[in-house]
């Protein structure tokens, strides 16, 4: 083998892998927010989740994308076990369509698929259209790719070295090693099950052997999400194992039926692909996958309880009043762009209530002037303070990776959703210091002051839990109610401001009282407008998106 066919292969590779990432990364940025919904709602029960793991996997093209979402999911507690092992074990079939495609021979028309491409990522405005050149462009520079590793491997046939050393190939467990070592290394098995598939096409290989490089890259593509799973919780790396033992136990299967009916196997293979190698190779890839799953789907309850006995012990709990840490997002949390924005999401729903708490605190601790309430209100803030700079951080960090469009679109609004809770924070740190205020001056507020005070707070309360209802669920039922108690609130506060002029007139209350009670009513006040701009922030944002897309 001379250097330049070595050259060409290696270019002919590199193009390869650069089209597939490039189509893969495109489609998840142009759809990943909406594939991630469906996933999302259709992962109820394992049957459904195995459909939808089979069209979200064939529509991004990687399995091993997909099982690395997944295993994010479940580290962010979106997804259980079970209904990860279900969009699992449907990734495994949806991954198969990759193979599909090359064995319909694209190559001729690749340079003018790659052409269209890139006019429109040229020439087009829209975002979204770019994108879709984009996914076109991957799409060629793979088929280009495709062909040039084709026409280096012609050569090889000529090459008596080669074809000697690749046809004593014939032990089954060597191909399946060589198999999961390259899947491993590339983190793809749709290139390495392609590479075989050309190698069969230019008969470099035996049929019986490409058989078991196949299982081979099956157990392969299992690497990227183990590899994902090691800085996340114990259930994520339990999601992980489900793909890898799906895949063992499925691969020792097909050796079993192949020691018994190998010839059967090949024969009917070929009889459906009608004497191409290449459409064998890709109809083997499918047929074992789809085997596989209807073997093992009856048996999922087990590989899950195989996977947790692997993954022994529990996580130590995050509560949502835990003092500097995060439970979402941070360090230890398994990192997908496609989930990103929900684990900030999910975060800044914990730091709302965490606000929400204090501000309860804090009022209550500015009538009874318990003081273990009131520096509880003042640790509590240091936890808020504490999640607005690590959730700001985080945003920043992943505001510069390439997440889906509109997750991308969403960043800026997140932003103002948590200096909002944080202000909120601040809202119930004020109040503290009012009570504080009060035992050191003995400042008296009156029985009827009192009340205003509670039915103020009983209408911010409510704005509050409405406005994190409909900012961390997306559920605009309460959007009328919402602006109406903001109107209620708003006119509440000039009420109970005069209320207090009256009393300040009628000599009932004392100036020091009088300005802690006006403080706290302004303070409420701005507590409802800062509870309205949350459950607006994603929604207005989303009308913005969808004007730009109309």
């Amino acid at each position: 083998m001379n250097l330049g066919t070595i050259m060409t292969m290696a270019g002919g590779l590199g193009l390869f892998l650069f089209g597939m990432k490039l189509m893969s990364q495109a489609i998840e940025k142009a759809a990943g927010a909406r594939l991630r919904r469906i996933l999302e709602i259709f992962t109820t029960n394992r049957f459904t989740g195995m459909l939808v793991g089979i069209f979200f996997t064939a529509a991004i093209q990687s399995s091993s994308a997909c099982t690395a979402m997944v295993v994010s999911f479940v580290n962010a507690g979106l997804m259980n076990l079970y209904q990860a092992a279900g969009v699992i074990f449907g990734a495994n079939i949806g991954t198969t369509i990759t193979s599909q495609l090359v064995s319909f021979n694209f190559s001729a028309v690749a340079p003018l698929i790659l052409l269209i491409g890139v006019l429109i990522v040229m020439f087009a405005k829209k975002e979204q259209l770019k994108q879709i050149g984009e996914i076109i462009v991957g799409f060629g520079i793979l088929f280009v790719g495709l062909e040039t590793m084709k026409n280096a491997m012609a050569v090889l046939k000529d090459n008596a070295v080669v074809v000697d050393t690749l046809s004593s190939l014939r032990n089954p467990f060597v191909a399946t090693l060589i198999g999961t070592a390259l899947t491993a290394i590339i983190q793809s098995s749709s290139v390495t099950v392609s590479i075989a598939l050309l190698m069969a096409q230019q008969d470099l290989l035996s049929l019986n052997i490409i058989l078991y490089l196949i299982l081979g890259c099956n157990i392969g593509a299992t690497a990227t999400a183990l590899l994902a799973s090691l800085s996340g919780k114990k259930d994520a790396k339990r999601a992980a194992l489900i793909h890898f033992w799906f895949n063992v136990i499925g691969t020792v299967i097909i050796y079993i039926v192949l020691a018994f009916a190998m010839d059967p196997v090949v024969n009917g293979l070929m009889a459906i692909s009608n004497g191409n190698n290449g459409r064998f190779v890709a109809n083997a890839h499918t047929l074992i996958k789809v085997f596989q799953v209807i073997v093992l789907f009856p048996f999922m309850k087990p590989i899950v309880k195989l996977s947790c006995a692997c993954v022994r012990g529990e996580d130590q709990k995050v509560g949502y009043r835990a003092a500097g840490q995060l439970k979402y997002i941070g360090n230890k949390v398994v990192f997908n762009p496609a989930t990103a924005v929900v684990e900030v999401i999910k975060e800044l729903d914990r730091m709302a209530s965490l606000a929400s708490e204090n501000l309860n605190r804090a009022m209550n601790a500015l009538i009874t002037l318990d003081k273990d309430d009131i520096n509880e209100v003042y640790e509590v803030e240091k936890n808020i303070d504490y999640l607005n700079h690590a959730i700001t951080d985080y945003l920043v960090k992943i505001n510069q990776t390439t997440l889906p469009i509109e997750d991308l679109k969403s960043i800026g609004a997140l932003f103002h959703v948590a200096n909002d809770i944080e202000r909120i924070g601040d809202h119930a740190e004020n109040v503290a210091d009012a009570a504080m205020m009060r035992i050191e001056n003995g400042a008296q507020i009156s029985k009827q002051a009192q009340k205003e005070l509670g039915e103020m707070l009983d209408m911010v309360n409510t704005n509050i839990q409405y406005a994190i209802e409909m900012f961390s669920k997306g559920d605009e039922k309460h959007m009328k109610d919402i602006v109406e108690l903001e109107d209620k609130i708003d006119k509440k506060e000039k009420e109970l401001q005069q209320n207090h002029i009256d009393r300040l007139t009628r000599g009932e209350c004392t100036p020091e009282a009088g300005m802690i009670f006006s403080d706290i009513v302004s303070g409420l006040e701005r507590v409802g407008d800062h509870a309205t701009n949350i459950a607006f922030a994603i929604v207005e944002n989303n009308r913005k998106i969808e004007e730009e897309e109309a």
